[in-house]
């Protein structure tokens, strides 16, 4: 069975008015309808630009401890974390997960890797061998 909600963290996280960082959240496959009724609306219109603002506040069902995201919380993420939802958005939409497919660099071997958040440390601990 397919998954349609995907979890992510973002890289910095949406700060509220109390000062709470939020960044786990969760992300829904979008439905031909949250591509096209944004077309309709007036903020669109005036500036295409808005349109991935109303679309991620459509299809992003939870953002740390809030359940109603609206365009306007939004325009209020950081840079980075925008830049990042676009991303995924993208990779679950159009791959139906979201990993990423890559190759080894030495070995030219192909493989999928889940992606670690910036800020995050993987859940192998690392060594420093590389820099030696």
């Amino acid at each position: 069975m397919t998954s349609t909600e995907f979890p992510f963290t973002l890289p910095l996280g949406y700060v509220d008015a109390e000062g709470n960082t939020h960044r786990d959240g969760i992300m829904r496959l979008s439905t031909a309808y949250d591509e096209i009724a944004p077309l309709r609306d007036p903020r669109v219109q005036a500036n295409p630009g808005y349109l991935v603002l109303i679309l991620l506040s459509r299809v992003i069902t939870r953002l740390g401890s809030l359940e109603q995201l609206n365009p306007k919380l939004i325009e209020g993420l950081y840079s980075a974390d925008l830049i990042y939802l676009q991303d995924f958005y993208q990779r679950i939409n159009q791959n139906g997960h979201s990993r990423l497919h890559v190759a080894c660099p030495h070995c030219s071997g192909e493989f999928e890797v889940e992606p670690i958040p910036v800020g995050e440390s993987p859940a192998t601990p690392q060594t420093d061998y590389a820099r030696r």
